[in-house]
């Protein structure tokens, strides 16, 4: 899928988008559970990057939970990022938040971050390089022994297991009410627009990206979730 395309797709939307997926509320709370878990190692004054941050929904938690924080809000989708906006503003802690509306090759240089988060994003990105250059943007941009959380669909679709278990998926996602057009769009997407890799795959992605091998922390459906710390430089 082409950024353009992906962008239109998050544009389309981002104004229902919260309300759409309200009823998968506890596997994303489960999530960032865990995320907030995974970077409770950071100073009391970390700054983390949230790439492809959507509405803003993990950098609330992590609001909440470390009141010293500040957060970097990246997002191409210029709808999904205003919804994010109002939200932190609701919230009160827009002024805890820079935002760029862009990708990570935009986002200026010389900011160093504590920690990342990356939820639903390096799945879209269907070259292998480009997906582990994505990775490497990160880990340039993060301190050393800096932290990285990274979520995304993954599975072997060439399995008997996947295609029971995307059954599942696709009734747990009707039965939380999620549009049936939207959940068909989905489907197709899955096929031919979503890089859905097995889970050591997606590890040896984000390693060689210039991380530790990541540790898997999380398997909710088709979502798997990963964490690491930035890799030493070589001598």
């Amino acid at each position: 899928m082409q950024r353009e395309e992906i962008e239109a797709l998050f544009d389309q939307h981002a104004a229902s988008y919260d309300e759409q997926w309200a009823n998968l509320a506890p596997m994303r709370d489960a999530l960032n559970l865990l995320i907030s878990s995974a970077l409770s190692a950071l100073p009391a004054d970390a700054h983390v990057l949230c790439v492809g941050a959507g509405t803003g929904s993990e950098i609330l938690y992590l609001a909440q939970q470390f009141p010293g924080w500040r957060f970097t809000v990246l997002e191409p989708s210029a709808a999904m990022m205003e919804a994010c906006r109002r939200r932190t503003e609701a919230h009160g802690i827009a002024a805890r938040c820079d935002y760029h509306t862009g990708y990570l090759e935009t986002l200026p240089s010389g900011r160093r971050f504590n920690g990342a988060t990356s939820l639903l994003v390096s799945q879209f990105i269907l070259d292998r390089e480009e997906r582990t250059g994505f990775f490497r943007e990160i880990a340039e941009r993060l301190v050393p022994d800096g932290y990285l959380f990274s979520a995304d669909l993954s599975a072997d679709q060439g399995t008997d297991d996947y295609r029971r278990l995307l059954d599942v998926w696709l009734r747990m996602l009707t039965r939380a009410e999620v549009p049936k057009e939207r959940v068909d769009q989905m489907t197709r997407m899955y096929a031919r627009d979503v890089g859905v890799l097995p889970p050591e795959q997606v590890g040896t992605i984000i390693r060689d990206g210039g991380f530790n091998p990541p540790t898997p922390i999380f398997q909710g459906g088709l979502i798997h979730a990963w964490f690491t710390t930035l890799a030493p430089l070589p001598d």
